[in-house]
């Protein structure tokens, strides 16, 4: 079986290494990449929509990223166990009628041994905004290293 270290049992270092991973991943906007990180039977809620097997989620992910332009992520670690995650995020983007949002959420990940997400389950709001209150301003693709995270943006 395919394996995405870091493995279950995580540590602090670990468990933000896995969050950092899965922000880079989510930040390429690329379905099948990020598809990949999933276990192939993965089971997911995301707000009420339910989403089973990485196919359903590169399809999910395709339409998510046609409708959420220019979209920026930021995840950051709020708990951990042996093999779960929680975490927090926040994500801007805009509509095709260049409505800015940005969008607040909370996520549980469950592993399984071999590091790939069983299960996920996330919460998230939209909160509308003036283009001039973003705060996510890279360029697209990776956060870079020196940004800020959550916390020191008061997300």
């Amino acid at each position: 079986m395919e394996s995405r270290p870091p493995l279950p049992p995580f540590t602090l270092d670990t468990a933000r290494q896995k969050v950092r991973m899965a922000e880079d991943a989510w930040n390429s906007r690329d379905p099948e990449r990020v598809s990949l990180v999933y276990t192939p039977d993965t089971r997911w809620r995301n707000r009420a929509e339910f989403v089973n097997g990485r196919e359903e989620v590169k399809a999910f992910l395709a339409r998510k990223w046609a409708k959420e332009l220019d979209y920026r992520l930021i995840k950051e670690l709020w708990a951990f166990t042996d093999n779960r995650l929680a975490v927090r995020f926040a994500y801007e983007w805009h509509d095709d009628s260049g409505n800015w949002f940005r969008s607040y959420g909370n996520e549980n990940w469950e592993f399984n041994g071999f590091g790939l997400m069983e299960r996920r389950f996330a919460c998230i709001n939209d909160l509308p905004i003036a283009e001039g209150e973003r705060k996510f301003r890279w360029p697209l693709g990776r956060r870079p290293d020196d940004h800020p995270r959550l916390s020191e943006l008061g997300c």
